[in-house]
């Protein structure tokens, strides 16, 4: 074990995938905060947070081993997807003239990157104070996307235990970009069943509402007197997935995207993003293989789907000479 800083980091053996690639899980551990994260997909396999009482449970969504993340690819528990997270309507965009057909994984959708997005390999991992840096390189033509991609992410501990994401990328030709963690969050303990029911709270007037093929239509639509309002601590209820307009996103990441609460144990999940837009998804779909339905609740922080087809909608273009940079904020406290 070293430490890095202020945080206590250690990196093992975790497996092997089907093929026989070797798989590494770096812990990270800061303020009561553990952090476990896989070379694989850079998922987040776990996080441990106190509650009121000062217990520690789980409160993301993970597996026990590579395997299972293998049987189990499509929920991306904690995985980082890409290149493009959420939909790309038609499996395909235009740019600078040039249409780029990609794979479809979704009928005829482009999702989270397609059949072997950013989740579905092996990343370097190299130590960096107060955490972990992983990197691949996207392949000119990988799934449909124009140009190379260097890209990588930096998970660290903050003080507190908050976990941060800072994400960073180039290119040598003109393409489109915009990834997220797929984390699942539990505040009541990730073996706790349903996590309907915590409190939410999202700071968005508006969403991007979605045609039957859950692309969006180009509307912004207020969430006024709608059940898309979370502009106030409210419970979760179920059938949401959803990109949410974020009104606080700025470049610094200060302002608050969203707030989750769990009554019963006091945890606190506080969102802060650099992002533009945050989807929420309450797993409806979950089968009991692993999870049960509901079992957890994403908000993953993203430029919003089909973008590259929506010219109204922030840009996800990225051009050689420029360097994409985000950052995502995972903040915990008690109540």
């Amino acid at each position: 074990m070293t430490t890095s800083a202020d945080t206590a980091t250690y990196t093992e053996d975790f497996g092997a995938l089907a093929d026989g690639s070797p798989v590494r899980r770096w812990t990270l551990e800061r303020d009561g905060v553990r952090v476990r994260v896989l070379t694989y997909g850079a998922i987040v396999q776990s996080v441990r947070a106190p509650g009121r009482d000062g217990s520690r449970a789980p409160v993301a969504l993970g597996l026990p081993d590579v395997a299972g993340y293998e049987k189990f690819p499509a929920p991306y528990f904690g995985a980082v997807v890409g290149r493009y997270a959420n939909r790309i309507g038609g499996a395909s965009f235009v740019l600078d003239g040039r249409t780029h057909r990609l794979t479809p994984n979704e009928g005829g959708i482009h999702l989270h990157g397609g059949v072997r997005g950013f989740d579905k390999r092996v990343w370097d991992a190299v130590a960096v104070p107060d955490g972990v840096r992983l990197s691949l390189v996207s392949a000119d033509g990988d799934e449909g996307y124009p140009g190379r991609l260097d890209f990588s992410v930096t998970y660290t501990l903050g003080p507190g235990g908050a976990l941060r994401l800072d994400y960073r990328a180039v290119t040598d030709a003109p393409t489109v970009l915009n990834p997220t963690s797929h984390l699942y969050w539990n505040l009541a303990g990730a073996d706790s069943g349903s996590a309907l029911g915590q409190q939410l709270r999202i700071a968005a007037g508006r969403v991007t509402p979605v045609d039957a093929a859950s692309v969006p239509t180009g509307e912004l639509a207020p969430v006024a007197g709608t059940r898309f309002d979370f502009r106030g601590m409210r419970a979760v209820g179920a059938g949401y997935d959803q990109n949410f307009v974020l009104e606080e996103a700025a470049e610094e990441g200060d302002g608050v995207a969203a707030e989750l609460y769990d009554a019963a144990s006091g945890r606190v999940l506080t969102v802060r993003t650099t992002e533009p837009g945050l989807q929420l998804y309450t797993a409806d779909h979950f089968d009991g293989r692993p999870f049960g339905p509901c079992a957890g609740i994403a908000l993953e922080t993203q430029h919003f789907p089909d973008s590259p087809n929506r010219p109204e909608f922030p840009s996800t273009v990225l051009r050689p000479g420029e360097e994409f940079v985000s950052r995502t904020e995972y903040a915990f406290s008690v109540r």
